[in-house]
């Protein structure tokens, strides 16, 4: 399966973001990745206690980041995520993070997730139904709530 829909989730840069020199801290990009791809899951239909009340946890695998250029306090950091393929029960997100007066990515990821059973930590070998039309909104063209990062800024306000 392959994407089609991109997700945009937007956060301020705070000064518990940053290091001593204002930038923001390399950590801080990873922890707002996972929020918008919570976000993203929400938007299409499943919230995060949904997965926990199946016995679901999302882990990551592997993540692969490439950082461009720093955001800085005061900044808005818009993060573009997109389920990019399924493979089995791999989910493969790709995420980019900008901002609103920057056209091109900041930050840019690659993330592996695999659906784990939370009371045994064993992979689970079939997504649970509730995940399984998540997946399919995630993936459904008819359902896009954004163009492609590369071809759009964001103007969110916050």
């Amino acid at each position: 399966m392959q994407a089609s829909q991109w997700f945009e989730y937007s956060v301020r840069v705070q000064p518990q973001h940053t290091d001593y020199a204002a930038v923001v801290w390399h950590g801080t990009y990873i922890s707002w990745m996972e929020a918008a791809r919570i976000d993203a899951l929400r938007r299409v239909g499943i919230e995060f206690t949904d997965l926990v009340q199946l016995g679901c946890d999302l882990p990551v695998i592997e993540l692969s980041l490439r950082y461009h250029q720093p955001l800085r306090m005061g900044d808005i950091a818009v993060v573009k995520s997109c389920l990019s393929q399924v493979k089995r029960v791999k989910l493969y997100w790709e995420q980019h993070i900008y901002t609103a007066h920057h056209p091109k990515p900041l930050v840019t990821a690659q993330v592996t997730l695999v659906p784990v059973h939370r009371p045994e930590g064993r992979i689970i070998r079939q997504l649970p139904a509730q995940m399984q039309q998540a997946v399919a909104a995630l993936l459904s063209p008819s359902n896009s709530t954004m163009a492609e990062p590369k071809d759009e800024r964001s103007s969110t306000n916050i």
